[in-house]
């Protein structure tokens, strides 16, 4: 496993082990002992989430708040997506600057969001399946949900405006400044 600093302070890119030969590949996707070894601030993952959406799907932007906070590592095992995580914490130095990342069956790249980041992703392929590994329980009345395409934030989805698909909950969201 080797982790990768971005930008953002405690936002990290995850790129697994991964064995090929001419039967394909094996990955060792997740070992909780040698991620608790290299990120050992990093609370265990306690639930493991899946989802299949097709191009053009934008899931987030979306946070747990207060004592619900939930890290995230994110991973796309089937198909393509632009994962995006957004420093929402306002004591730092990266408020509201975001990373984009492809993860991808292909690339097998994963992505470490921290605590009180905004988090959502877009789908490049015809479909992706999604695995997300989180740190805390889901609370709905902890949820604080951003707009995708919120104008403070500049983010390129690598979707046309014409093939974007939003949930009614991400499409109703409220902007950051109002």
């Amino acid at each position: 496993m080797k982790i990768i600093d971005t930008p953002l302070q405690d936002c990290k890119i995850i790129e697994p082990s991964v064995f090929k030969d001419a039967r394909g590949k094996f990955i060792v996707a997740f070992d909780s002992f040698a991620f608790a070894k290299a990120l050992p601030q990093q609370p265990p993952f306690i639930t493991i989430n899946e989802s299949t959406s097709t191009y053009g799907v934008i899931r987030g932007l979306h946070l747990q708040k207060a004592e619900a906070s939930q890290a995230k590592l994110v991973r796309c095992i089937s198909g393509r997506i632009l994962d995006v995580a957004v420093d929402f914490r306002p004591e730092s130095p990266t408020y509201l600057q975001h990373i984009a990342v492809e993860l991808s069956s292909d690339n097998n790249k994963q992505i470490l969001v921290p605590r009180d980041f905004l988090h959502g992703f877009s789908v490049l392929s015809e479909t992706a399946i999604v695995n997300y590994q989180v740190d805390n329980t889901y609370q709905p009345e902890e949820e604080l949900t951003i707009r995708y395409d919120d104008p403070s934030l500049l983010i390129d989805w690598k979707i046309p405006k014409d093939h974007i698909v939003v949930s009614d909950k991400d499409r109703n969201a409220g902007f950051i400044n109002g």
